[in-house]
């Protein structure tokens, strides 16, 4: 694909060339690019095609409008598609686990939550806007982040802090991101997608081989320790999307009141 060409793919991911630069683009900004069977089918095919293409060598992944991401599209639940977004190749979004070589840059603005921050996790490096807000409040929905945000926190941050995003839901900011090493910049509104692109440029001036050999080796053993994960993670989801506890957590976020727990006894093993 020639310099500055683009490419819609199921009209819901953009696929942009940058000279050696893949710019790939969430766009759904009427749903805060929330996540469904579509956009993680595009997804990873952008991601199968930046890693297929011998003239790439980094991807800037963005959304459009004013939301990086806002985790999955709940419509995929009453749709019959969660195995599909949840369960898939790569698993979430069609990225959160999928085989790369190549570097990739997440440029966030506005919120990344939930699955949005997962996406953000799993890729190697991130810049955000001043403001944007982080979270993964599946607890308090009465699931958990089993796309890579539990366990990618728990490596990446103080444990404490990890501990308590996990079992509280809370939100956090970009300067606590940047104090936990989740962002490697932070930049003025409206600078994210320009900012993660300088960064790609500055991979680009180091040699091709060293990249992807550096990459793999500082991923190497973060992922031998997600290769046991994943599996246990997986387990966890399916038994609490049945749960008593998910299924109320839903019904108290559509009628937008507190949530009613069961007591642990009753939470279907």
């Amino acid at each position: 694909m020639a310099d500055g060409a683009g490419a819609e793919l199921n009209g819901v991911v953009r696929f942009e060339v940058k000279g050696a630069i893949a710019l790939i683009t969430l766009d759904r900004p009427d749903q805060r690019n929330c996540i469904n069977a579509e956009v993680a089918g595009a997804l990873r095919a952008a991601i199968r095609r930046l890693e297929a293409d011998p003239s790439l060598r980094v991807g800037v992944l963005c959304g459009n409008g004013r939301v990086f991401c806002a985790g999955m599209d709940l419509k995929a639940l009453s749709e019959g598609k969660v195995e599909e977004v949840l369960f898939g190749e790569g698993r979430f979004a069609g990225i959160v686990s999928l085989e790369r070589r190549k570097p990739l840059i997440a440029a966030v603005q506005g919120a990344a939550l939930a699955g949005g921050l997962e996406i953000m996790l799993s890729c190697d490096m991130a810049v955000a806007e001043e403001g944007t807000r982080f979270g993964i409040p599946e607890a308090r929905i009465g699931l958990v982040a089993a796309a890579g945000g539990v366990f990618r926190l728990a490596q990446r941050i103080p444990p404490a802090r990890a501990r308590e995003l996990v079992l509280t839901g809370a939100p956090f900011t970009t300067d606590e991101a940047l104090a936990w090493g989740l962002l490697n910049r932070v930049v003025p509104e409206g600078e994210a997608r320009a900012a993660a692109l300088a960064l790609a440029e500055e991979v680009l001036k180091s040699a091709p081989e060293s990249v992807t050999e550096g990459l793999r080796l500082a991923r190497l053993l973060e992922l031998e320790a997600e290769q046991r994960a994943w599996p246990v993670s997986d387990d966890i989801i399916r038994r609490l999307m049945v749960s008593a506890d998910a299924m109320e957590g839903a019904r108290a976020f559509i009628e937008k009141r507190p949530p009613v727990w069961s007591t642990p006894g009753d939470v279907t093993d």
